[in-house]
């Protein structure tokens, strides 16, 4: 059965875009975006109901219908069933959390950021199904949610909490899987990559101060530092670049994707220092490369990589400090890993439950059952 979904996003733009692209491109359903361009997030959240409802309610007037409703942590959904048209407040409705604003790491917390994550509240209190990316992000939201409802002067929903838990379930991203590399690696020094946002919550300093360590230790290296930059980038950047220039092969944003994916296949390490994670796209990409991975001991590492079922995976992995980032490093710097390695081998057939056939299947599944479902 193909069903009518109407997909609201109102910062479609990076991992929310590809998302929803991957999707749409690979579902049997038919889709219905209605999305809003990636700036001033906060605005978005707090006018994309208001926006979207107005839009939608021309659009209902000249006939069109939908089956499901499928919006981003981005959307206020209880403020848009309340404006939206009586057919569309009756849709059932699905809200996906790529993010949360509860458990972010904020670099200067203030008391207006509770707002936001008070509306991530209520889009999971309004939705029928609640999906998260990571059972590590679930875990998360809903954990912490119930102590910052008890910051409230008074009449606290902590019980709410558990009207959320039946409704949310996993369905990580879809990923474009890349191959790994068929050309015999060159003689050389290890090969580093880092990819990510150029922002305070991947705690590039953590890579900063693990290369000074490597470096001192007299240990050779090539480094890529890829990612698309703001206007406030963390000043670890220029320090780091200016101090390993002679390490460089590939720095900063790559316009292509097929020149981000030859970078990978070129890479022996794939290195992540994120504070802030609930998937991590990225080093699943990276993984499926043909790249070994070196990545912190938490956060949706351990869950994305199935350490718990595969505990030789352990050499994936190191505490989050910058001495044992480096001291891994060099390791690996004397013995660079082969992507023969049975274990790596193993970890990148893995990767492909992440394939977007096989995610885009589970997920039309998934509305297929919603729809069926009264509301």
């Amino acid at each position: 059965m193909t069903l009518r979904i109407l997909a609201l996003e109102p910062y479609y733009g990076g991992s929310h875009q590809a998302f929803l692209d991957g999707w749409v491109a690979h579902s049997r359903h038919e889709f219905t975006l209605i999305t809003l361009p990636p700036f001033h997030w906060k605005w978005r959240m707090r006018h994309a109901a208001i926006t979207m409802a107005a839009d939608l309610a021309r659009r209902a007037e000249t006939g069109e219908q939908w089956d499901v409703l499928f919006a981003s942590d981005m959307l206020n959904l209880a403020e848009f069933r309340g404006l939206a048209p009586p057919s569309l407040q009756s849709l059932p409705a699905v809200a996906y959390f790529h993010e949360n604003q509860l458990t972010y790491p904020a670099q200067e917390p203030r008391e207006w950021d509770y707002h936001f994550a008070f509306t991530n509240f209520t889009t999971a209190l309004a939705a029928d199904q609640v999906w998260f990316n990571s059972s590590y992000h679930q875990d998360d939201f809903l954990s912490a949610l119930a102590s910052f409802l008890e910051q409230m002067p008074d009449h606290q929903p902590t019980g709410l909490v558990e009207t959320i838990r039946p409704k949310a379930t996993i369905q990580s991203p879809g990923i474009s899987l890349p191959p790994a590399s068929q050309e015999p690696r060159a003689a050389g020094p290890l090969r580093i990559t880092w990819a990510a946002r150029w922002e305070h919550d991947k705690a590039p300093e953590i890579l900063h101060q693990a290369l000074q360590q490597l470096a001192a230790a007299g240990v050779d290296f090539r480094l890529s530092v890829l990612g698309q930059s703001f206007r406030q980038t963390p000043d670890t950047f220029q320090q780091m670049q200016q101090e390993f220039s002679t390490h460089v092969d590939q720095w900063g944003y790559l316009e292509s994707h097929q020149q981000y994916l030859k970078a990978l296949q070129q890479t022996d390490v794939f290195v992540s220092t994120a504070r802030h994670e609930f998937f991590g796209i990225s080093v699943v990409e990276a993984i499926a490369a043909g790249a070994s991975p070196l990545v912190p001991r938490n956060l949706a590492y351990p869950d994305v990589l199935q350490l718990e079922e595969h505990p030789q995976r352990e050499q994936f992995f190191y505490d989050g400090s910058p001495a044992d980032l480096a001291h891994r490093l060099g390791q690996l710097a004397a013995s660079v890993p082969s992507p023969l390695d049975p274990c790596l081998l193993s970890l990148r057939e893995s990767t492909e439950r992440f394939d977007w056939p096989v995610r885009a299947a589970e997920m039309d599944a998934m509305l297929g059952q919603l729809a069926a479902t009264p509301v």
